[in-house]
């Protein structure tokens, strides 16, 4: 299954580095990313294959909950078919 993941605040550094390990630490890849920083704000949107997450999809999705909670940051992570299904015309 694919997700796309979306993380935004602050810029500061480290930022790659901390979700990059989360995500190494569940055994999902990252197929493609764009990041971006606009006026400090930093942007980024990735697209994920968690066909080989060593966990079920809720429980990344909480352990980037605790992440989000300790790093300040946003972070929104969904299958992509909803994530199509919320952003189709």
């Amino acid at each position: 299954m694919r997700a796309v993941m979306t993380v935004i605040g602050p810029d500061r550094v480290g930022i790659i580095a901390g979700v990059s390990a989360l995500l190494a630490e569940k055994h999902v890849n990252i197929l493609d990313l764009n990041q971006t920083i606009m006026g400090g704000i930093f942007t980024m949107v990735m697209l994920l294959d968690t066909a080989t997450a060593n966990c079920p999809f809720e429980e990344l999705r909480a352990a980037f909950a605790d992440f989000e909670h300790v790093s300040g940051l946003s972070v929104r992570i969904q299958r992509e078919d909803t994530f199509a299904a919320m952003h189709r015309i």
